[in-house]
């Protein structure tokens, strides 16, 4: 089968490989009608990711159609449509019996479990297509992908939907969703989101419909803003404007109520002195993480706001000012989307004509064009904000 693979820092390839197999019972193979590039796909491309091995498969926003289902695997069968969260989850054990399905302690296995543990004092779950440090899983940018614990993790798609309608169930709509679920919105709040791409945009929506007043989104780049304020958020471009500053100004020098960093471990650094400073530390190995915009948010957020983080960090956070965040009594809210739990009323609201989360979509490719696409991705030309690849 065709795959996009990994073989360095700006290397990723369209190229021919073995086609998955059943290897436990509760698999099912799916052949792959609609995958994505996400933005935590280009850490990998930038290679800050550790633990990638030359030949591994990308991709972790997938769905399709099942043509093959393990003898344990009850739930499925062939010509299901299905969409695969990102997060791998057994569903029995003792974190996904409590729903903290992102933190399974089965899925991510020994011989990778260890060097999560080293790394982050614990494993949290596997992952598709992110690292021999989260099981060294096969993604989904293929034709075919091997899904474990399908019996348990992948939701079936309705009939009358269409595939871009409910591919981002596998990542980014839940995890923008749990961004502005972190906040705890209450009438009259407001929400400042920093870093308006995909996740960004979906944590935009999201905080309107569970009840924010004003949402305040922070970018530079001007299609991200543009499609920001279609929603009625006010846009701020954080090169023209002292954000802080604004944001005190927009709430009478209270804060915002929710302070959403939709961005993570690579945050511009040009935006600010600091975050210049972060990248001098991490290009000189002092650091591994330029966490500029939580920096910002904590400054941003009002006395006990909540702060919500929903980018991923990899290691070791410099300079974080928690002098101002235990003062005036900030809650910090985190996690690598447990979607499994988020998956039925997403796909209420998307029935129910609440959201379309294909709003996102600006290109549409095959799997052949995807290396190219990574790179249009990763330096925000052509207007790109989501790539979706039909194999």
């Amino acid at each position: 089968m065709k795959a996009l693979t990994w073989h360095g820092k700006h290397d990723i390839r369209c190229e021919s490989v073995p086609d998955p197999v059943i290897e436990d019972g509760r698999d099912a193979i799916i052949k792959v009608t609609a995958c994505a590039i996400c933005g935590s796909d280009l850490h990998i491309y930038d290679g800050i990711m550790p633990d990638m091995h030359g030949g591994d498969i990308m991709g972790h926003e997938t769905m399709g159609e099942v043509v093959e289902v393990g003898r344990d695997n009850s739930k499925l069968k062939v010509g299901d449509r299905v969409v695969i969260p990102f997060t791998i989850a057994c569903g029995q054990c003792f974190f996904c019996q409590r729903g903290f399905f992102s933190a399974c302690e089965r899925s991510n296995p020994e011989r990778s479990r260890q060097k999560a543990t080293k790394m982050w004092g614990n494993s949290p779950a596997g992952l598709f297509g992110y690292t021999h440090l989260l099981g060294g899983y096969s993604g989904g940018q293929a034709e075919y992908l091997r899904v474990p614990y399908a019996d348990f993790g992948p939701i079936k798609v309705p009939d009358g939907l269409t595939d871009e309608q409910v591919l981002f169930l596998s990542d980014i709509f839940p995890t923008g969703y749990m961004a502005a679920d972190f906040c705890n919105i209450q009438q009259g709040d407001t929400i400042a989101i920093w870093g308006c791409g995909p996740v960004g945009q979906m944590a935009i929506r999201s905080a309107f419909l569970l009840g924010a007043e004003r949402v305040i989104a922070i970018d530079s780049v001007p299609e991200r803003l543009v499609l920001a304020g279609a929603t009625g958020a006010i846009t701020l471009d954080y090169r023209e404007e002292d954000i802080y500053e604004r944001i005190m100004e927009l709430t009478k020098g209270r804060g915002a109520d929710a302070c959403i960093d939709a961005v993570g471990t690579e945050a511009d650094p040009s935006a600010s002195w600091d975050s210049r400073i972060d990248r001098i530390k991490v290009a000189t190995f002092m650091g591994t993480d330029r966490p500029h915009v939580l920096r910002q948010a904590i400054h941003c957020c009002r006395n006990f706001g909540t702060v919500s983080i929903v980018g991923v960090y990899g290691g070791f956070l410099d300079k974080i000012p928690m002098g101002s965040a235990i003062n005036r009594g900030l809650t910090f809210r985190m996690a690598q989307t447990p979607v499994q739990a988020y998956l039925p009323v997403l796909m209420e609201r998307i029935q129910k004509g609440e959201i379309d989360p294909s709003f996102v979509i600006t290109h549409r490719a095959g799997l052949e064009d995807g290396p190219e696409l990574y790179k249009t991705f990763r330096d925000k030309k052509e207007g790109c904000i989501k790539v979706v690849l039909k194999p």
